[in-house]
């Protein structure tokens, strides 16, 4: 079992819900099911009924071993401890409990859609750019209607007949290519035993709940998922967006509501109104019952004090509308909760932190800013740097910071140390990334800090990060896991097959790399364009390979496709060892239509296999990474691909996103941004696990429980391990 977070038991049903019945209870059941399956890689199996009346006996085992068969086709296989407990049990339930879970690593994997390329043959028989558009043309000056269409002083290549749609079924491309061969260097995806589905279930509401780091927003509705159905909850849920997201389950149930600002009450506000708890986007609030209204109002009494009331003008016109709807005049029992929309309305003064503080730094009085800043210690140690660089005594800011340490959240002291390890040297740039990842970069302009400054600061830090770690025996490390980065926030990390956070590098195996997007639009023509930026050591000396330039000496594209109402597939091909650019950097542009998160789907993945493997353009069991698109910008930078001075090809997570044009993003127009952003993201010394792991062994003591932390658990690996894995790495962030 993997460590989580220290929790409290507010109650443990042991018998289902009472609309256990109820067929809406039968797809929350299999949701959560297949969210154990895909977050974990386990497959929770309760306990048999009776065997029913006609199984056949040992058919259980037989159906297993088909399920395994299976699973092997798309890369994944059952543990032995998972192949025995399926043949324990009724052929009937492994067969039905099989096809679940084959849908959820298909899903996983990107394999629950066909993908079709527009050249048959890819990555074979890829014509020539010119060659293509001029049989293109020649096509068009051949057929009557469409040689009427086309202007001799103006052509629209995109309009020639043939262009951007498939011209052959997937049966064809299918019967165009010889079988995968399946080698030992394929993935296989080791799916563990888990315990019953209310038992799993828990555990994965506990890690998400109690998260040190914030969630993407597919993990919040995981999370908003499992708060529904679990009975339980952590005894600390440090992130506000959960905490929100679990209010949501208390209000309902008419429990006490966990507050303790006037903002908590805003995202609880939002996520009852299915708005947004991060409070990025405004909430369109709906109409609260009367208890509700109450709930909400008492909650917000309890907390708007003076102090916090400076709060409420940074969401000053959500208050507003949150106000016509809970009707706080009807309501003389709370009248501080009343003062809080006196405050929106601004018929009273409130003065937040972040204003008096900004007020004493502008009048050069740097001591009263760090003496207000004390109250709230986390940030203060956010603005270290800025404090340091207004010409207080350093001695007197870094006193007052190690003093902030002691009480700050143990994400701000590793995000501290993260940054000051990166003011050791000069940087090409800044990168700054906002809760979507959308991304943009300018010069490091900022003096140098003091020399003496960074030593003590970063020794305090490393001193109270030791000193939080939990008390563990031996620590052993995956090699491949040490160059994987911290996850400080995931919020722009959609989950997927293989993700890793900002920063985190992996090794590339194989000699072919392809990468591939897929989208279905939802309402309107959405043109999405797979392209890739290819760079020097100098990130410049830039090629690329899109649709406006089919293939190279060591790439080639599959051909574009312009609109998407059953799915469209775009993939590009990479020979490796033949690339003469050592940074190769996909990109996902929007051409047309429907942003990432409005399309009815949309993701992102690569694969890796050898020369020898044949196969279809698009195979399950080479799949190393895949994830959704839905960030706010208009071209993605999902990760870049990095040759080393070994000559041995890495993959670096960036999980970034441009503004970008609102309509025909090319890879041309961004090859500045892109460089620069990808060449600031490399050149950043993320905090990794390497690092956590040294202080763990620091501390380490005989009588504590062994560690180990790697891309996946280990086979034969004894129980008694606290098992850290990518998906559970939050875990490790101390509190």
């Amino acid at each position: 079992m993997h460590k989580g977070p220290a929790c409290t038991e507010t109650s443990r049903p042991e018998k289902p819900p009472e609309n256990a019945c109820n067929p809406l209870y039968g797809a929350l059941v299999e949701n959560l099911e297949s969210l154990v399956i895909a977050r974990r890689l386990r497959v929770p199996v309760d306990a048999p009924a009776d065997v029913p009346a006609g199984a056949t006996p040992g058919w259980g085992e037989v159906a297993a071993r088909q399920l395994d068969a299976a699973l092997l086709s798309v890369g994944f296989t059952c543990s032995p401890a998972l192949l025995g407990r399926l043949a324990d049990l009724p052929g009937e339930h492994v067969v039905d409990l099989g096809v679940r879970v084959l849908a959820a690593v298909r899903h996983l994997v990107g394999d629950h859609v066909t993908h079709n390329a527009y050249f048959i043959d890819f990555p074979a028989n890829v014509p020539d750019t010119l060659e293509f558009w001029a049989g293109r043309l020649r096509e068009a000056m051949l057929d009557p209607v469409a040689a009427a269409r086309v202007r001799p002083d103006t052509v629209n290549l995109l309009t020639l007949p043939g262009y951007g749609r498939y011209q052959h079924g997937y049966a064809d491309l299918v019967a165009a290519h010889a079988e995968l061969i399946p080698l030992a260097a394929d993935r296989v995806s080791v799916l563990e035993l888990g315990g019953g589905l209310a038992e799993e279930a828990r555990e994965l509401y506990f890690s998400l709940a109690g998260s040190e780091a914030p969630l993407p927003a597919e993990d919040l509705a995981a999370l908003r998922l499992l708060a529904a159905y679990c009975q339980d909850e952590p005894e600390r849920i440090p992130v506000r967006e959960n905490r929100a997201i679990v209010n949501e389950a208390r209000l309902a149930a008419g429990r006490p509501l966990l507050v303790d600002t006037v903002t908590d009450v805003l995202r609880l506000a939002c996520g009852c109104s299915g708005g947004d708890v991060t409070l990025a986007t405004p909430a369109r609030f709906r109409s609260f019952r009367r208890a509700e209204r109450r709930a909400l109002l008492r909650a917000l009494d309890a907390v708007a004090t003076p102090a916090k009331l400076g709060d409420v003008p940074r969401h000053r016109e959500q208050w507003k509308r949150l106000g016509e709807r809970l009707h706080p005049h009807e309501y003389p029992q709370f009248p501080r909760a009343v003062q809080v929309f006196e405050v929106a309305r601004g018929e009273r003064r409130a003065a937040g932190l972040d204003s008096r503080v900004e007020s004493a730094l502008a009048g050069g009085r740097t001591a009263d800013a760090v003496a207000l800043l004390a109250h709230s210690p986390g940030a203060l140690l956010r603005r270290l740097d800025h404090l340091l660089r207004t010409g207080e005594s350093a001695a007197d800011v870094l006193a007052a910071a190690e003093r902030a340490a002691a009480q700050a959240s143990g994400r701000v002291l590793l995000s501290l140390r993260e940054h000051l390890q990166n003011r050791l040297v000069a940087a090409a740039g800044r990168v700054f990334v906002n809760r979507h990842g959308r991304a943009w970069a300018a010069p490091d302009t900022r003096p140098e800090l003091a020399e003496e400054v960074l030593p003590r600061a970063l020794a305090f830090l490393d001193e109270e990060i030791t000193r939080r770690l939990p008390d563990v025996g031996e620590v052993t490390v995956d090699r491949d896991a040490l160059d994987v980065a911290l996850p400080l926030s995931g919020k722009a990390v959609a989950p997927g097959l293989g993700m890793l956070p900002r920063g985190s590098l992996a090794p590339v195996e194989g000699e072919l790399l392809r990468f591939f997007t897929y989208w279905r639009q939802a309402d309107r023509h959405t043109d999405y364009d797979l392209s890739a930026l290819m760079l020097d050591d100098s990130y410049d000396n830039a090629t690329q390979i899109s649709w406006t330039n089919y293939a190279n000496d060591f790439a080639t594209y599959s051909g574009d496709l312009t609109q998407a109402p059953d799915g469209a597939s775009e993939f590009i091909d990479i020979r490796l060892a033949k690339a003469t650019r050592p940074i190769v950097i996909p990109m996902v542009n929007i051409y047309a239509g429907e942003p990432f998160d409005e399309a009815a789907e949309a993701f992102f993945g690569y694969m890796s296999r050898d020369a020898a493997q044949e196969g279809l353009p698009f195979e399950p069991r080479t799949v190393r990474m895949k994830s959704d698109l839905r960030g706010a910008g208009r071209v993605a930078l999902p990760l870049a691909f990095l040759r080393g001075d070994d000559g041995a090809w890495r993959v670096k997570w960036l999980h970034l996103y441009l503004k970008g044009r609102p309509a025909f993003n090319r890879v041309e127009g961004h090859q500045v941004t892109a460089s620069l952003l990808v060449r600031s993201i490399v050149e950043r010394d993320y905090l990794r696990v390497g690092y956590l792991a040294g202080l763990l062994r620091a501390k380490s003591s005989p009588d504590g429980p062994p560690v180990h932390i790697g891309l996946d658990r280990p086979a034969g690996l004894p129980e008694e391990h606290l098992v850290y894995t990518p998906a559970t790495l939050h875990e490790l962030i101390p509190a």
